[in-house]
Formats: C-alpha cells, structure tokens, sequence
C-alpha cells in the first residue's frame, strides 16, 4: 500500500525534472541566467503543493488567493509543456537536422513561450464566456410548462471568489427560472475563503419562485459536509441530502447524497420509492455514474456534473472514455439525462476544449 503511495509522487517528479531539463537546454542564455530563470520557474510547483499541503486559515485571504490561483494555474501549463517537449523530442529523433533548433536557442525559446501564452490566454477567456445551453424537453406526465437554470461545480474558494460569483447571479436571475438547480460542489474543498468573503450574501439573491435546491458534491465533503450544509442553508438554499421534496404539489425535486458518502448514501430506488410516480421527478446527482439505475427508477429529469468533462484537452478524452455521458444531454428510456461541465472549476481559469455553463432547460408535460 505504501509503495503505491509513493508511485504518483515519484511520477511527478519525474514529469518535472524532464520538463525542467527541456527548459533549461532551450534557454538562449549562460549559465548563471539559466539558473535563475529556472529558479523563478520551479517558484510555482511549491506554491502548488503549498497550495495542496500547507494552506493555514490564519493566513490572509489574498495569499491563499495568489498561492492557489499561480499554483494551480502553473501545474496545468506544466501539462502542456510536458506534451510540448515530447512532440518536440519525437520529431528530433525523426528529423536531426532540427535538433539545434531546441538547444540554447532564441527562436525555439520565442515559438514555445508563444504557443503557451496564446494557448492560456485563450483558455482564460474562453472560461470566463459562460456558455448558456438551452434545452426543452417533454415528459409523458402533466406538467405545466417550468423554465429550470441548472448549475453545477460552482468551486467557490480561494481561484473563484466573491466578485465573480456576482456576475453568475445576476446573469442568472436575468434568465427570470421558476427554479434554480445546484447539483454539487458548490464549495472547493474549503470552507475559510467562502466565510471570510460572506459569499453567501451573494448566493442569497439568487431568484426563483419555485425555490433555490441543492445537492452535495465530493468537494463539498472535502471541505467538511457539516460547515458545507451549514452555509448552504445559511444562503437561502433549499439543501436535499437524500431528501424528496414535493414542489407546488406538482413535480417533486429529489437532491442525492454524494457517493463520497459510501455508508449512508442511498439509491435512487430508495429516494423514489415512496413519491407519487404520476408526478414528474426530478433529481439532482452530483457524480453521473450507473444512468441505467436512475432509468429503473422512473426518474423524468437527472441534473450532475462532477466531470468538468476534464476541464482541458486531452484530458477530456480521458473522461469521455470513463463515463457513459461525461456532458451534454442523454435521454435513456423516459429518463432524460444533462450532465453539466460546470460553472466553475478547479484550479487554474482555463477552459481548453470544453466549456463552462449553465444548463436553461424548459420542461412541459403531455
């Protein structure tokens, strides 16, 4: 077990050390100038893991802010240099008489250092263009036509703050819903910067008549599911933890633990058993794994998120392989399914090959 421990640190810092070696081959400078640029560059892996290891509650606000944002954002950019240099060294191998122009040298230092800039300023504004995906679908149940906002992986905390959150409110109550969705990570893994901004004064201005509802995600769980439920209902939200809830005696909203919770959880079989199955039932489910049981369930509607579909390229291949839908929509059987990419995100603001959203979903009944 503990070698198993062992294996995915190991593994990194074997990624970072080729990374770091590529870098200091390609760089047109002498050796003191090399020193120091890779000195500067090594700068935020330790802001990440300080980010990961060693963030204190005492510390201020806009430390933990700097330390996440860089640490984060320079892991990802690391991914890319990664892949970079491994194309790089393929072609070398295949066509030498290109090796020196990757070593000490002036153009390949300018080409790299542009491709990443364009690539993550790219993504960076890419993220911040919240995507607005509607969608309208028909269920064989009466139901007067409702206009649903659905939301998930909002990662408030140190990368995603108060002020950004703002602009999704107001964006979102523009939309005028009946009823607002949230179907998990609401919070990033900690509590501190959430409380210390009072985000949820924010989140309490959030407008539906029909009601604000919520479901826990696993950052919320990794953030301490206590303190998460305590400022979830503190900003006005309608918390379901394997909870039914019957709305305006005409559709029910169903909120699914997380399955970080292994122990108490329980199935959508269990949630729906005891609803009226002539009204529509919809439910949020963070983690969109075993569709084929919300299908057994008579479930009309499921909400989850959780796959950020990867967040950039190529992990997102990664994900589409895992899940059954990793994003977008799915009708199996009566049951229709959207799995959102997110709001937010984790870590570093990019949006590389997938996009952040919110769901606008029109639902009428026969």
């Amino acid at each position: 077990m503990r070698i198993q421990f062992l294996i995915f640190p190991i593994m990194v810092l074997l990624v970072v050390i080729y990374i770091y070696y590529r870098i200091w081959h390609i760089l047109p400078f002498g050796h003191l100038m090399k020193w120091c640029t890779t000195l500067v560059l090594l700068l935020p892996v330790g802001l990440f893991f300080g980010y990961m290891t060693t963030r204190s509650e005492n510390s201020s606000l806009w430390v933990n802010q700097i330390v996440s944002i860089v640490g984060t954002s320079w892991m990802i950019i690391l991914l890319y240099l990664l892949m970079t240099f491994f194309v790089i060294d393929i072609v070398r191998l295949l066509i030498p008489a290109i090796r020196p122009w990757f070593v000490n040298s002036l153009y390949g230092t300018i080409g790299i250092t542009t491709f990443i800039v364009i690539t993550f300023v790219g993504g960076n504004l890419w993220y911040h263009h919240k995507v607005r995906v509607p969608l309208k679908i028909q269920i064989d149940k009466p139901l007067k036509p409702i206009k649903v906002i659905g939301i998930s992986d909002l990662h408030l905390g140190y990368t995603i703050g108060k002020k950004e959150l703002s602009k999704w409110v107001d964006m979102i109550n523009q939309e005028k819903p009946d009823i607002i969705l949230i179907a998990g990570d609401l919070i990033d893994s900690n509590i501190v910067p959430v409380e210390q901004e009072k985000m949820y004064e924010e989140l309490s201005k959030l407008n539906a008549p029909l009601g604000v509802y919520a479901s826990l995600g696993n950052h919320d769980y990794y953030a301490d599911n206590n303190k998460s439920e305590s400022f979830i209902k503190k900003a006005g939200i309608r918390l379901l933890k394997d909870e039914a809830v019957l709305v305006n005696d005409a559709f029910y909203v169903v909120g699914r633990d997380d399955r970080t919770n292994e122990v108490n959880r329980k199935s959508v079989v269990e949630l729906t058993n005891g609803l009226d199955h002539s009204k529509p039932i919809l439910l949020m489910d963070h983690q969109p794994y075993h569709l084929d049981r919300t299908e057994a369930a008579e479930v009309d509607f499921q909400l989850s998120g959780h796959t950020h579909r990867g967040q950039i390229f190529p992990i997102n291949i990664v994900t589409d392989y895992v899940y059954e839908k990793s994003h977008g929509y799915l009708k199996k059987g009566n049951t229709h399914i959207y799995v959102s990419s997110g709001i937010g995100l984790w870590g570093g603001k990019f949006r590389i090959g997938t996009q952040s959203e919110y769901l606008v979903l029109e639902i009428s009944g026969k």
